[in-house]
């Protein structure tokens, strides 16, 4: 996607082949070089916010750029390249490695460590020649790129002290020395195939919000034009022309009203639990529905301009301005690595100045990049995650990555959304006034219509009996005769035009946010219903939950002001924003990390999405679209709102188990790396250590198993 901003440009490049935080500087220093270009690259999303000056750099030359650099790039506009199929690609292929690592290195674990196996080192060597060379080839790859470009990271440590390991053992072999270690080279080498497998399958979905996005919007229209009808793409629609749309339809496109009434369901956009009821002049929007009525509609925006397109691009935009996701472990190995190679050159050199031979050289060198070959340090991140996000599922919580769980940790608000978060988005009947007959008589003629308000009284009432010459009036309401009378169904005239008792009850609902109507007999007004949305049953000891953490909780919503003021004093809500558009949304969460809040965004909507992406963590309601799902950090697979603040605990508890993780990881090479250079840990304790080292990782991630959701 390319835009235009006065003498600049904008594109956004897809780039492959990125694997950590270091990988993303080197790709931003590359295109910030270039003279005329600002570039963010995104980690999380395999993509590139390029500004640039078309008059000094055109985007031929910064896909070449980041060719150069070692990565691959593409323009999406151009079709050739799809980061999520690309992901999805990658990962099938770490499967297929897996695939062949795992029945291997189990192979050769038995030969070298079981008691009473023959040891078979020739066979052992057979075993983990693949197991390196092939399954570990991904690592050995990066360390490659990054070898080229004069840096290193954790991949550099994994290739080189599985390949040293590998050809020490076969040095030792020909020489008929037992010390070998085929079971410390093919062992590092699958753990950590399986960490970046679980990382590759969990990023090829990083797409997938604005994928949902994309599938909203109607894919046909039916143009109206001198009385003919003829359908075709939305893609053809032009403004002026106009389109017919049928009941249970969607709107194609943004619009103007010029023919015919109907109540639209404006959700999806507003979050406005009620249709809107809509005639000729009123405004439409692209992708919302037609409930009851049959409209005719002139096209006005199109494309990119469209509401539904600019939350699309709101999206886009958010994800894009997300700072990039450094993990723990490479953030510890972007200084742990060189220092680590370093010292293993450093021994080796020391032990044949000192007069030692080159074999005693090289097995204090080898022990050094074994003992600090990183199984622990790369086990830290996905073993807690695997632990943590499996006993999230079990309580109905996905947890997308652990750059939600370095959000939770410092989380200071909570911007919740209302309808379909905190309500069930369902009208029911909350009061009626008036003769209770005509509310009978009201639930059996709005039997035979679809609207919401009809089935909430019709759910609210027992109204059967026969409805003669019934009739529907879109945007007035519903008449016919029930049991002889005329009964009408409709929109409330102002309080002074009713009687006291109904004028009364009119009032006291439209101040606690309640939608009226009124049921005439005979002409005459006898009662007034109250509809409105419906609090779930767990909301209100959700926002105490999270207000025993500490967090302020802050009500945003599209509903107006009156509705949403009624649900937060139900609840005991702090704070209210109330008649917000989609993109008001992420102003709103913007200017509260501005003023140095840390927000969790908890919405369900299409109206959310933007804002889920833009807060430091973002909570779907499982309940709600897939746009919602797919742009949230976390998930909550029923919809409870009660796991708001268990997801919170959750992640935390885990975010602080990955730091126990690497901080033992850590200081277990800080302890052994020196006794391995002063030659007093030979490689195959070495090995055995860094093994103890990764079962008490996974020992302490397993603890995470024991996590209650009232803990």
């Amino acid at each position: 996607m390319t835009e235009t901003h006065g003498q600049t440009r904008s594109v956004d490049l897809l780039v492959g082949g990125m694997t950590c935080a270091s990988c993303v500087a080197r790709v931003e220093k590359k295109l910030n070089r270039l003279e005329g270009v600002a570039a963010s690259v995104n980690l999380a999303t395999a993509s590139a916010r390029v500004r640039f000056d078309p008059a000094l750099v055109d985007e031929a030359t910064l896909v070449e750029t980041v060719e150069r650099t070692g990565y691959s790039a593409a323009l999406p506009s151009g079709g050739e390249s799809d980061p999520q199929a690309e992901e999805a690609a990658y990962a099938a292929g770490l499967f297929r490695r897996l695939l062949l690592a795992v029945p291997l290195t189990v192979a050769v674990l038995v030969l070298s460590m079981v008691p009473g196996v023959p040891r078979l080192p020739w066979l052992q060597l057979v075993l983990t020649v693949p197991v390196v060379l092939y399954a570990g080839w991904p690592f050995h790859r990066a360390a490659a790129v990054n070898a080229r470009h004069g840096a290193s990271t954790m991949d550099t440590l994994v290739s080189l002290g599985t390949l040293v390991a590998l050809a020490w053992s076969v040095v030792q072999l020909l020489r008929g020395e037992m010390h070998l270690y085929f079971e410390v080279a093919a062992t590092v080498t699958t753990f950590l195939l399986l960490g970046r497998y679980l990382e590759a399958r969990a990023k090829s979905r990083a797409g997938s919000a604005l994928h949902a996005l994309l599938e909203l919007g109607a894919k046909r229209a039916v143009v109206f034009e001198e009385g003919r009808e003829r359908e075709v793409d939305v893609a053809e629609l032009r403004p002026g022309m106009r389109v017919l749309v049928r009941p249970g339809a969607q709107v194609p496109t943004d619009g103007v009203v010029t023919d015919g009434a109907s109540a639209v369901d404006e959700s999806m956009i507003t979050g406005e639990s009620l249709p809107v009821e809509k005639a000729a002049g009123d405004e439409v929007v692209g992708g919302t529905l037609n409930a009851d009525g049959r409209l005719v509609v002139e096209v006005t925006r199109i494309g990119r301009d469209t509401l539904l397109a600019r939350i699309r691009q709101s999206v886009v935009d958010a994800q894009a301005g997300k700072a990039p996701i450094q993990r723990l472990a490479d953030r510890i190995s972007a200084v742990f690595v060189p220092v680590v190679l370093l010292v293993a050159v450093a021994t080796f050199l020391a032990w044949l100045v000192t007069g030692h031979g080159a074999d005693a050289a090289m097995t204090a060198a080898v022990s050094v990049l074994v003992i600090a070959c990183p199984c622990a340090l790369g086990l830290a991140t996905p073993t807690a995650l695997l632990v943590g996000t499996g006993r999230a599922a079990q309580l109905g919580i996905v947890i997308r990555g652990a750059e939600a769980l370095e959000s939770s940790r410092a989380i200071t608000t909570v911007v919740l959304d209302k309808t379909g978060t905190l309500t069930t988005g369902a009208m029911r009947v909350h009061e009626t006034a008036g003769d209770p007959d005509a509310i009978r008589l009201a639930a059996a003629l709005e039997a035979a219509s679809e609207h919401p308000v009809a089935r909430a009284i019709v759910a609210h009432a027992d109204g059967q009996a026969a409805v003669e010459e019934f009739s529907n009036e879109p945007g007035i309401g519903v008449r016919g005769r029930v049991e002889g009378h005329r009964v009408h169904v409709g929109r409330t005239p102002e309080p002074s035009a009713l009687p006291a008792g109904l004028a009364d009850a009119g009032v006291a609902a439209h101040a606690a946010g309640r939608t009226t109507v009124l049921v005439r007999v005979d002409d005459e007004p006898r009662a007034l219903i109250a509809v409105g949305d419906t609090v779930k049953p767990a909301a209100r000891a959700s926002i105490e939950d999270l207000q025993r953490l500490g967090l302020r909780t802050v009500l945003l919503t599209g509903d107006n002001e009156a509705a949403a003021r009624q649900v937060a004093d139900e609840l005991g809500i702090e704070s209210v924003v109330a008649g917000v558009l989609p993109q008001d949304k992420v102003s709103e969460v913007a200017r509260l990390q501005a003023s140095g809040e840390v927000v969790a965004m908890v919405g369900d909507g299409v109206n959310d999405a933007a804002a889920l992406v833009q807060a430091d963590l973002g909570i779907a309601m499982g309940s709600g679209t897939d746009a919602a799902i797919e742009a949230g950090d976390l998930t909550l697979v029923n919809g409870d709102p009660a796991l708001v603040g268990t997801s919170v605990r959750l992640a935390r508890r885990t975010l602080r188990t990955i730091r126990q993780n690497l901080f033992w990881a850590f200081a277990y090479n800080l302890v052994g790396i020196p006794i391995a250079a002063l030659g007093l840990l030979n490689p195959m304790i070495a090995g055995a250590a860094m093994a103890a080292s990764s079962v008490c990782v996974v020992s302490n991630s397993l603890r995470l198993r024991g996590f209650r959701a009232d803990s």
